[in-house]
């Protein structure tokens, strides 16, 4: 399988080595210079753009206006791929943009370089099918699954509900405990340990990442709310509690 990777950031870059690792045949593109992942060969935006299988890697907020940029120059017969980290907006754009001239499945690789550095096999792979046929969306399916990805099919507003759960609170601690500059320390727990992995793997990726996060999954807002009403509460109970 050919597939054309258009954005070669951290998760792109680290998206398309794991695909040439999988045996496809990557090729790949970046507005500016990069370290060739291995196994991916460089070529013109026109020439990824052409890619009968063609993957974005690029940030959420970017997402609209590259895709805008694009869309012209994709030929009719492309199967365009997301890797956003929220589904709802960039389904919308995708469908709106795209239209039905280019087919088009939304996904969610729910991993990257810091989660998936000993591999994928057994992380969750999201996969929303909009408008592919399924000869299209079960080619997709069927090379995450040669992947030993575990692949979770659901809406895109299912996904942004549960992810403002899991992977949007789990970005919003990390950079909460790295405001607090925790060091490592002789006394640390596994529990301590285990913040600090948190910190250290919400905090490499660009920060971007999270303002995208919590601005663009329409159901983050209400996560923010919920843990400050638990923090509020715990605040009190504990001055309730005072001796």
């Amino acid at each position: 399988m050919k597939i054309g990777v258009y954005g070669l950031g951290r998760f792109g870059s680290f998206w398309a080595e794991t695909l040439a690792k999988a045996g496809h045949e990557v090729v790949g593109y970046s507005r500016s210079k990069k370290a060739v992942p291995k196994g991916v060969t460089i070529v013109s935006e026109e020439e990824v753009l052409s890619s009968p299988y063609l993957v974005f890697c690029v940030a959420i907020s970017s997402f609209e206006s590259v895709l805008r940029k694009c869309a012209p120059h994709i030929p009719s017969g492309t199967l365009v791929m997301d890797t956003c980290s929220v589904k709802v907006y960039p389904t919308k754009w995708m469908n709106e943009i795209l239209g039905e001239r280019v087919h088009h499945i939304a996904t969610h690789p729910m991993f990257g370089p810091d989660s998936g550095q000993n591999g994928v096999v057994g992380l969750p792979f999201v996969m929303c099918n909009l408008n592919a046929n399924a000869d299209e969306y079960n080619t997709i399916k069927d090379a995450m699954h040669e992947m030993q990805l575990k692949v979770l099919e659901m809406t895109p507003d299912a996904h942004d509900r549960e992810a403002a759960w899991s992977q949007g609170i789990v970005h919003f601690m990390g950079r909460v405990l790295d405001e607090l500059a925790l060091q490592p320390t002789e006394l640390g727990t596994k529990g301590y340990k285990s913040l600090m992995t948190i910190v250290e793997q919400t905090c490499n990726d660009p920060k971007q990442l999270f303002y995208d996060l919590q601005r663009y999954n329409p159901y983050t807002k209400q996560m923010r709310l919920g843990l400050k009403g638990a923090l509020d509460y715990e605040m009190a109970e504990l001055i309730a509690h005072e001796v």
